[in-house]
């Protein structure tokens, strides 16, 4: 059941169809539209997105979860990249018109959507800053496979939120890889916990302090 004042879209992607929901802040007027994309194995409805949006609400943050199109027409791999990317940017053109004035519009999600939205913003992809979770660095077990080449294109605000025991981001290499990056990215590293970054009130106040500061 949707909250008060939520609702549904129906999002048009090169001549298909996909699902969205847009959930206002609560107790607070909304500072910000966060587009939330789902890992790889989820969807938007999966419990890890709606605690995400549970604990975001709460602090300033409208939140607009979907499903990519593979989710959305029960498909199992998820569609290559250009067209979660492409599912991803109607969902956040749409989102925008209902954003109201004002707003800081800030993409990212879960792994594969955080994954997504950095390549939109590396590409010029009009954002006012990514919030990351459990981004994956390289597939498990394979190190050398970084997905790292276009983190120094990324010039709007980030926070990007892993596990100290994320399989998908070895943290030495994801420091390295931070090097060569020269826009504002707050890493913040939770300490035992793994890829599937269960989503507590620590995070919600990490994100809100964030956003107190963009």
């Amino acid at each position: 059941m949707l909250g008060a004042g939520s609702f549904h879209l129906c999002i048009r992607v090169d001549g298909e169809e996909t699902s969205a929901v847009i959930e206002p802040a609560v107790e607070t007027p909304g500072k910000a539209l966060f587009v939330a994309g789902h890992g790889a194995g989820s969807h938007m409805n999966h419990h890890s997105m709606l605690k995400l949006s549970e604990v975001l609400r709460p602090r300033g943050f409208d939140v607009v979860r979907f499903d990519f199109l593979y989710r959305e027409k029960g498909r199992g791999p998820p569609d290559r990249m250009p067209k979660l990317q492409a599912c991803m940017k109607s969902v956040i053109e749409k989102a925008r018109a209902h954003a109201g004035p004002g707003k800081k519009i800030i993409i990212g999600g879960h792994s594969m959507g955080g994954r997504v939205a950095s390549m939109l913003a590396a590409e010029g992809f009009v954002c006012d800053g990514l919030l990351l979770l459990a981004y994956p660095l390289h597939p498990a077990g394979k190190p050398e496979q970084l997905r790292d080449a276009h983190l120094p294109n990324i010039r709007v605000p980030v926070l990007c939120i892993n596990g100290t025991r994320d399989t998908l981001c070895d943290r030495v290499l994801m420091e390295k890889a931070l090097q060569p990056v020269k826009t504002r990215w707050q890493m913040q590293w939770l300490e035992g916990k793994d890829h599937s970054l269960p989503v507590t009130d620590e995070v919600g106040e990490i994100a809100a302090r964030w956003l107190a500061e963009l």
